[in-house]
């Protein structure tokens, strides 16, 4: 069986070119681990690769979803987990490339929750609670009862945090207190673009310069003339947060481009933390990582 290869780390690293450049010496496909580049029109603030950046490789799981809804770490794991066994069940090695680590993991290992059993009556509960309530209700009830679980777990992953919340009614005992080990789904190398920080963050300053040009603020306004709520799940992306916010405040286009650098930055920096934990994780110069030497990490 093929190993899973994992192109992660910060944005702005390069992750979609490099990702490419390995799937055509791999002969295999990608699947996308972003969870602002499944909304459909949202494009220029998601940095979305156009066909020539695909360069003629199939990407899965980029444009399904409409952005008047919500899609949590549960969607993704169901509609990717089978594209990458069917990959597997191809002989090839699928290339999951993104930085929402949530995404990754959720992709990659399979739930342990230690020798705690199951109760269906709690999981109705919580799941009745999530639907009248909503999932930031859910995540703060964990915040209260296991804060080192919620703090690893997004409010976007309803499925774990409702677990958490049912290790907790079962046992007395927050689900933190276990020290479960992550069980990998796949053989798996991840690979992250190491690139010294200043250089990177001029890098996000470029990208950021390149999006306003492109037209930013018009794309978050066409959204908003088309019915999308701030309020919305896509909303709260960077960029779009920035500037649907910016815009009604009165901040002017460089005030929210600053801010909009600012952030990226800080999520950056999250996301180099992210990963840096991950198992079987390889750390790449930008000169070392050719699609050459990282298929050959997927043969070792």
């Amino acid at each position: 069986m093929p190993k899973v290869l994992v192109i992660c780390g910060a944005t702005a690293s390069g992750k979609t070119a490099l990702s490419v450049a390995c799937a055509k010496k791999l002969n295999t496909e990608i699947v996308s681990a972003d969870s602002m580049l499944v909304y459909r029109g949202l494009d220029i603030g998601t940095a979305k690769p156009t066909e020539e950046e695909r360069g003629g490789v199939k990407h899965h799981l980029i444009d399904v979803v409409s952005p008047f809804e919500s899609f949590s770490v549960s969607d993704y794991e169901k509609a990717a987990l089978p594209i990458v066994e069917s990959l597997l069940g191809q002989g090839k090695t699928p290339i999951i490339c993104g930085g929402t680590g949530f995404y990754v993991n959720a992709l990659l290992y399979k739930s342990q929750f230690g020798n705690t059993g199951a109760s269906e009556e709690l999981r109705q509960k919580y799941e009745t609670l999530y639907q009248e309530k909503g999932k930031a209700y859910l995540h703060d009830l964990l915040l209260e009862r296991d804060p080192e679980s919620a703090a690893k777990l997004h409010e976007n992953d309803v499925k774990r945090v409702i677990r958490a919340l049912e290790i907790y009614d079962l046992t007395g005992k927050p689900k933190s207190m276990q020290r479960d080990l992550p069980v990998p789904r796949f053989d798996f190398v991840a690979v992250s673009l190491d690139y010294p920080r200043e250089l990177l963050y001029d890098r996000i300053n470029l990208r950021v310069e390149q999006m306003f040009e492109n037209g930013l603020i018009e794309e978050v306004q066409a959204l908003q003339n088309g019915g999308v709520l701030r309020s919305a799940q896509c909303m709260q992306g960077i960029g779009y947060k920035e500037v649907a916010e910016g815009l009604e405040t009165g901040l002017s286009v460089d005030e929210i481009k600053e801010l909009v650098k600012k952030n990226t930055r800080n999520y950056a920096k999250r996301q180099i933390t992210f990963f840096k934990r991950m198992q079987n994780h390889v750390r790449l110069s930008p000169e070392e990582a050719t699609a050459e030497k990282i298929a050959e990490l997927c043969l070792t």
